[in-house]
């Protein structure tokens, strides 16, 4: 099973300069959350925008560049191809979640079984955009909102019909 997990404000920006551009720690507690002991799919920026290698998580790197880790948490795949034949190998069960990028977004969007968004309710400076996602192929089954931080924000968890 594929699930994507993000968080967007409202315009759709969910980076800028390579990371996020709010602070939002419960959003960071619900990545974790949602994350941990899954697979981590990700493509090589966003893995280079992490703080390092995220313990309990099998982090999956999707680039053409020549990538030198030797971490046993880490598979670099080079093609969609060779990622498919990963993902083919998984449990059908196994939740493999997909943290970015656009790139990724984009490829997997007609097969992603799960969606975790995080909406935050302002505009922010951003230069990149969440790829259109067809909701009406999903359903909702969590809607959560929430006011503090100084930030309004919502966590929704749509799953495929």
């Amino acid at each position: 099973m594929l699930a994507y997990i993000w968080a967007e404000d409202l315009t759709g920006g969910i980076g800028v300069d390579g990371h996020l551009p709010w602070h939002l720690a419960a959003d960071l507690k619900r990545f974790k959350e949602k994350t941990m002991n899954h697979p981590m799919i990700m493509g090589r920026k966003t893995f280079e925008s992490l703080p390092g290698i995220l313990p309990g998580r099998k982090h999956i790197v999707l680039t053409h560049s020549t990538l030198n880790i030797s971490d046993p948490n880490v598979k670099v795949v080079h093609s969609k191809e060779e990622l498919d034949e990963w993902l083919a190998t998984q449990d059908k069960n196994q939740l493999n979640v997909i943290i970015g990028g656009v790139t990724l977004f984009k490829m997997y969007r007609d097969q992603v079984d799960i969606l975790y968004q995080t909406i935050v309710k302002e505009n922010f400076q951003t230069d990149t955009q969440m790829p259109v996602i067809n909701y009406a192929d999903f359903e909702k089954i969590e809607d959560q909102q929430f006011d503090d931080s100084n930030l309004k924000y919502e966590f929704i968890t749509y799953k495929r019909k």
